[in-house]
């Protein structure tokens, strides 16, 4: 499967916010977001060659940061669009709400990895089970009851202790469970838009795809 190998600094400058795509590191002076907050490239400086975005840049950009947040491809992020139209309720908040019951997300919500990244790469390796099953799949949809553990011979990585100690002291996200002590956390309820702190302009991009 194709990924993403370059420096994703650059992702989080070409949108122009920071995506968070290295975790609290990015909260630090050396974020490159900081050091040079303008696009990438040779002529990323030269403002007067930047032309007017139209609306349908508007809502490509848009579509492109929620795409890279949580560190899809494209074909991968349409069909999850599919699946949110038929749904019942809202296109974009049945898309945020697909993503962030994704195994990887779930794990990096709960702080069990620093990163959406780092987060895939333990699932993948197999450190986490989902209902007592040892579960590799990242993008393995959680359904409300769902409780994801840290392996019993997984409970000593330092990448997952020193990520909870840099979450604080506790989940703030009011769909997830966290028991510390025990490694595990479990997912209460399907998240609500109103409870995602993704930020975003979904309807842009349900727009983008409309046409």
């Amino acid at each position: 499967m194709a990924r993403y190998t370059e420096a994703v600094c650059k992702l989080c400058r070409r949108e122009n916010v920071k995506l968070f795509l290295k975790g609290r590191r990015c909260l630090s002076d050396k974020c490159a977001m900081e050091r040079r907050a303008y696009f990438p490239g040779q002529h990323g400086q030269n403002q007067q060659r930047r032309r007017k975005v139209s609306e349908y840049g508007i809502q490509l950009r848009e579509k492109q940061k929620v795409r890279r947040t949580y560190g899809l491809l494209e074909r991968q992020f349409f069909l999850y669009y599919l699946k949110a139209t038929k749904m019942r309720g809202i296109t974009g908040e049945n898309l945020l709400s697909l993503l962030e019951r994704r195994l990887d997300n779930v794990v990096y919500r709960l702080g069990f990895a620093p990163s959406r990244s780092a987060a895939r790469q333990l699932v993948r390796h197999r450190h986490f089970t989902v209902n007592g099953r040892i579960t590799d799949i990242p993008s393995y949809l959680l359904r409300p009851g769902d409780t994801v553990v840290v392996r019993e011979k997984s409970r000593s990585l330092d990448i997952i202790h020193s990520a909870l100690k840099d979450a604080g002291p506790g989940s703030d996200i009011p769909w997830l469970r966290l028991d510390k002590a025990r490694l595990e956390g479990e997912l209460l309820e399907a998240p609500k838009r109103a409870d995602i702190p993704t930020v975003c302009q979904e309807q842009l991009i349900v727009e983008l795809y409309s046409k």
